[in-house]
This record gives structure tokens, sequence and C-alpha cells, in this order.
């Protein structure tokens, strides 16, 4: 490609997407001799690639459809700030990434005043699971969506909705995760007391709370029927002191661990994990810690539970396409089972071994001739010579 400067527009609304976008990012410039500018919104990983961020991107960091209700008002200020940004910025190109209730809105603005602009949607939309309605209404204002899960496009295809392409998926070239999957290599279960338990009650303070008392309880169960047992709780440094509070009265405390580091250790020790539902369960499939799978959602999410599509909520049943992990969620969580899963995934039993046959198998779909990365910023390079093809 020639050396023509580049102008990218790029919003990333968590810190997974503002990674995948710094990882795009850092590969474009490998492959554009020209200098790229970026202006938008996004966290550490795309400023450190320049990215001078509107506003501080974990204002977006909201889950669950009561929060968005209750951000609304401040949601749509920083969207017409965003907007107006993009559009006095005229870029080349747009690259919205996840957040969709944020990144959708403020693309679809500055389609409607910049219409021959190219919009790249990285991460697909979750259509496969509810609102599936999305894919087509994508059309208006999406050239190509960039899917970092192997079944998305065939998903895309079925419903009607712009040209999408699996990139691959971060975490299968993420150098702590392979670490973590090479540590584990040949990890055998612990025979009698001190196996270690991971627990991972979510990134958000309303899953802690909600999920450290059943944890708690899963806890007292397992020492009480095994003996003295370890159990590994890394966090984030903004979540630290909650969580140190939250289980200063356990009778076992478990280990608090804080930053990525320490995260990846407790996964390279784990014997077996309980953790809320979310991309952390895909984590610990790729890195091979066996697992369950917990969540209690929104209250409203519970009264539009009949409007969801898809059969489970643990991506990596979602991409083996059958039951891998199991799954507990709203009021069917209780410590109890939780204990009991972590002794049969902690010892030599036909239910690991199943396990393990199935992280096998999507660790298999999950591979891709290139690096995520790389074939997303040649994707969105592409599209830039079709769309503007006496420029680049």
């Amino acid at each position: 490609m020639n050396g023509a400067p580049l102008k990218i527009a790029v919003i990333a609304g968590e810190v997974s997407g503002d990674l995948l976008g710094a990882d795009l990012i850092a590969a474009l410039k490998r492959i554009h001799s020209g200098p790229v500018e970026l202006v938008g919104v996004g966290g550490e990983g795309l400023q450190a690639e320049g990215l001078r961020s509107l506003f501080d991107f974990s204002e977006l960091s909201i889950m669950g459809i009561t929060q968005v209700l209750s951000r609304l008002p401040k949601l749509h200020t920083l969207i017409r700030q965003t907007t107006a940004a993009i559009i006095a910025a005229r870029p080349d190109i747009l690259l919205i990434i996840d957040s969709p209730d944020f990144t959708h809105r403020v693309a679809k603005r500055v389609r409607a005043a910049l219409p021959d602009l190219p919009v790249v949607n990285y991460v697909c939309p979750s259509v496969w699971a509810w609102k599936e309605y999305r894919a087509t209404r994508m059309l208006a204002y999406v050239d190509h969506v960039l899917a970092v899960l192997p079944f998305e496009p065939a998903t895309m295809r079925a419903l009607g909705g712009p040209e999408t392409t699996y990139v691959g998926h971060r975490l299968t070239a993420d150098p702590a995760l392979l670490e973590a999957r090479r540590l584990r290599t040949g990890h055998a279960p612990v025979e009698g007391a001190g196996k270690a338990i991971l627990m991972l009650p979510g990134s958000r303070s309303s899953e802690i709370a909600k999920l450290l008392p059943f944890f708690e309880d899963a806890a007292k169960e397992l020492v009480a029927r095994n003996g003295p047992m370890r159990f590994l709780l890394p966090t984030v440094p903004h979540n630290e002191a909650l969580v140190k509070g939250l289980v200063a009265g356990w009778a076992t405390p478990p280990e608090v661990a804080v930053g990525p580091a320490q995260k990846w250790k407790a996964f390279a020790e784990a014997d077996a994990a309980m953790a809320a539902s979310g991309t952390v369960i895909l984590e610990l499939a790729l890195a091979g810690v066996p697992t369950v799978s917990v969540y209690k959602t929104d209250w409203i999410i519970r009264l539009l539970a009949r409007r969801i599509k898809v059969w489970t909520g643990a991506l990596p049943n979602i991409i083996a396409d059958y039951a891998v992990v199991p799954e507990y969620l709203n009021e069917i969580v209780r410590g109890a089972s939780l204990a009991r899963w972590m002794e049969r995934l902690s010892a030599d039993t036909f239910q690991l071994k199943a396990m393990n046959e199935g992280y096998d198998l999507v660790w298999q779909r999950m591979q891709t001739e290139k690096p995520p990365g790389e074939h997303a910023a040649e994707i969105l390079l592409d599209l830039l010579k079709k769309k503007k093809p006496g420029r680049f």
C-alpha cells in the first residue's frame, strides 16, 4: 500500500475492545508505509498507538439494561460529542469496536453525515443470541464486520447482514494465555487435600457483589468435605478494595491477587475454576482450566428471557456446538452445586476428560492462518482501496 496519510476514527468502549483496536492499529502501521492518525475514543492500548481519547472511555463501561437506562442522558451527550468530533475530523475510515449500545449509535449518525465514509465493525454484535433483526439494520451503516468467533460469519449470512469475516480471536495469540496453557500441559489433578480452586466473580462491582456470596458457600462446602484447600481470586486494581472487603470474613480467605500477571499465574496453578459468564469462560477454555460458568442477570433480562435465542451463554459451548462447560444461572446458582463440580473437575474423572476433549475442539476451531490483528488490518486496508481507489 502506498504511503498516503491515513486518518482513522476509532471508538472502543471497553478494555477488551481497546486491546483489539490497539492490536489492529499496530498491525496496520506495519503494513501501511504512510503516517497514521487516530481520532476517537479508547483506552491505554489505543492511546499508546497515538490516540488522544475524546473522554475517559471508562464512562462507557456499562452492562445490563438497567445500567443503560440509568445512564441514557449521559450516553446521549457522549454520542453527540463523539459524532461531532468524527464528522469534523473527516477521517478516511471509521472503526467501531464492540460496545454496540454506544458505537453503533455513533456510526449511524456519522454515516448520515458522511455517506461515503467506510465503516468497519470489529466484534460482531450478538445477533446469534437475541435481537437478530440488528443484522439487516447494520447494512445501512456498516460495510464489513470483523468477527472474533468462528460461527459468526455463517450466522450473519443467514440473517442477511453485512459481509462478515472471521479474523480470529486475540486470545488465541495472547502471549500470557499461551504461557499459561504451556505451563498447564500435563497438569494432573492433585490427590487429596491442597487443591487450588480459581474464583472469577467478574470485572464489575455489581457482578462481584452478586456472585462472591455463592463462591463463599462453595468454599465452605469444599473445605468441609475435603479438608484444607487454596482459593485463588485474581482481580483488577480498581476492584481490589471491594474484593478484599467482601472476603475479609471468610473462614478460608482466598488469595487475592491483583493485575494481569497474577491472574495468569493463577490460571496456570488452578485445578478447577468457577467464573462469571463472559469472555473469561473462553479464556479459561483456551488456557485449559476446567470451569463452571455462573451468572446473575438484571431483573429486566429475566423478563426478556424468552427473546434470547441462543441455547447457552458459554462461548466454548457455542463454538463446540455442545455443552462443554456446565452453567448455573440466577435462582439455580448454589454454592453446594459449585463445590461438587469443583470436586469432579479437579480429580481424574470422566467429567474432566470430557471437558478437556471439548476444550481441544474449541482450540482447533478458533485457529487462523494469520494473527487476528494482522488479518483485521488487511481487511480494513482492502476496504479502503475499494472505497477510495484513487487515493489508496
